[in-house]
């Protein structure tokens, strides 16, 4: 049985949301996502708020109660406040400044590295070692994040590399002299 789907998902004052075919169009300040849902599972879209009901009960069905759910709270969610990921750059002479859309990263190679923003996605840069990507769709919010950090994943012996504001690098000792 699925806690998670069944609770109902409150819809703000500045939220538009249509059903058709079961695709779910979310309208709000931030921006318009659409996501299809699962033909096994039921909307029903009332005053200010949705509930998802399985049509049946198999084990398909079940598994997927309630990720649907949680993707349509994220839909909502990043209509009206978005989502952010911060990351922040490491070491000597590592520096980031905006590009255009994109971003143009110095991480020790001999060539920069040049990131293309995508579409929905805002990227910042707040001083030379911090960036801020941000927009509506969560999964597309990691996704950017995630490319910009394996350009120079963190090394755990001198700590330089890409990594999140929050993430915390576990470091090894290096060689001792005997």
């Amino acid at each position: 049985m699925s806690r998670i789907g069944h609770l109902p998902i409150e819809i703000p004052e500045k939220v538009d949301i249509t059903v058709e075919n079961n695709i779910v169009t979310v309208k709000g300040p931030k921006g318009e996502l659409s996501n299809k849902i699962d033909e096994q599972l039921d909307i029903t879209l009332e005053d200010d708020a949705i509930t998802i009901n399985r049509a049946e009960d198999s084990k398909e069905a079940r598994s997927i109660h309630g990720l649907n759910r949680s993707l349509l709270v994220n839909m909502v969610e990043g209509v009206t406040e978005g989502f952010k990921k911060e990351l922040e750059l490491n070491g000597v002479g590592y520096r980031v400044q905006k590009k255009g859309q994109g971003l143009e990263l110095q991480v020790g190679y001999s060539h920069p590295v040049v990131i293309e923003s995508k579409e929905g996605i805002n990227l910042e840069v707040e001083g030379n070692d911090k960036i801020i990507v941000s927009g509506a769709d969560k999964q597309k919010v990691g996704e950017v994040a995630s490319n910009i950090r394996s350009v120079r994943e963190p090394e755990p012996y001198g700590g330089k590399g890409i990594k999140y504001v929050d993430e915390h690098i576990r470091r090894k000792e290096g060689k001792t002299a005997g």
